[in-house]
């Protein structure tokens, strides 16, 4: 890929900017949505004090108020676990803040890569009006790889929403001039990618999840929109990246053979990497 134009560097730094931000707001949603299964969300953190909010860091000020430790971090705003001194509380006080006051995924690797994510497509799409899409969508695939990497399930809640956004806010930006894809062909995409994948549910359902099936529509549409090349690449490249995966846990002693791996966060990854192609060529 050749180095961005000047011209485009401030909407490289947006979405960036934009990146990481979204991504910082992730964290609470990742810890809420990484449920067992048979239940939607969490309400609960981990010591069992309610849970408010969807969006900043995962944090109970109840167990920061319980304490000795914890009060002193929530007065200083810092965090519990680099509390020290005089004032710290008994060890097993500690154990009990780092382990309950700040729960889920950290923050700083949710918005870098957040960041990263945007950054690169906001590159690759120029000014296009699709790349709206891009930005809207692509926090929502973060956060669904974290989910399915924690817990290996994908919400409803998100999966389907996600493929309708896309298709709904696809619609729009086609009627923009500019724009480099094609809203029917990222329909034909959802339904084929999501078919593709019904299919290999039916074959091994203990291999392929159904919320791979319906986050498979969401893939299949902003593939499609860059035609059908595009949706055969980024098909590969998440199958591709699975594979790699896999195969690296299995040398490493990890996993064996037929142990079955959390295909999301791989499936996201090969949208990510075909659209981004996809912009690139178009």
């Amino acid at each position: 890929m050749t180095a961005v134009p000047s011209a485009a560097l401030p909407l490289v730094a947006a979405a960036v900017l934009w990146g990481a931000a979204a991504g910082a707001s992730l964290p609470q949603a990742a810890y809420r949505f990484s449920a067992p299964s048979g239940e939607t969300w969490r309400d609960r953190c981990p010591a069992g004090h309610p849970v408010r909010g969807w969006i900043g860091r995962g944090r109970c000020e109840q167990c920061a108020a319980a304490t000795p430790a914890g009060a002193a971090a929530a007065a200083a705003d810092g965090p519990a676990a680099a509390v020290d001194g005089p004032a710290a509380a008994s060890a097993g006080d500690r154990a009990v803040t780092s382990a309950v006051i700040s729960y889920g995924p950290r923050t700083l690797p949710m918005s870098l890569v957040t960041a990263f994510v945007c950054g690169a497509l906001a590159a690759a799409t120029g000014v296009r009006p699709e790349l709206v899409v891009w930005l809207l969508l692509a926090p929502v695939g973060v956060l669904l790889a974290v989910v399915d990497f924690r817990v290996r399930r994908l919400p409803d809640v998100l999966t389907l929403p996600l493929a309708g956004a896309a298709l709904a806010l696809l619609g729009p930006a086609a009627l923009v001039p500019g724009h480099a894809g094609h809203w029917p062909t990222a329909l034909y995409g959802a339904l084929a990618l999501g078919g593709g994948y019904f299919v290999l549910f039916l074959v091994n359902p203990a291999g392929m999840g159904f919320g791979d099936v319906k986050l498979a529509l969401g893939a299949g549409a902003v593939l499609g929109w860059y035609g059908w090349p595009v949706v055969l690449l980024g098909t590969f490249a998440g199958f591709l990246f699975g594979a790699l995966y896999g195969g690296a846990l299995v040398v490493v002693r990890r996993a064996g053979r037929k142990t079955a791996i959390a295909f999301g966060p791989f499936l996201v990854a090969g949208a990510f990497v075909g659209a981004l192609i996809g912009a690139y060529a178009a």
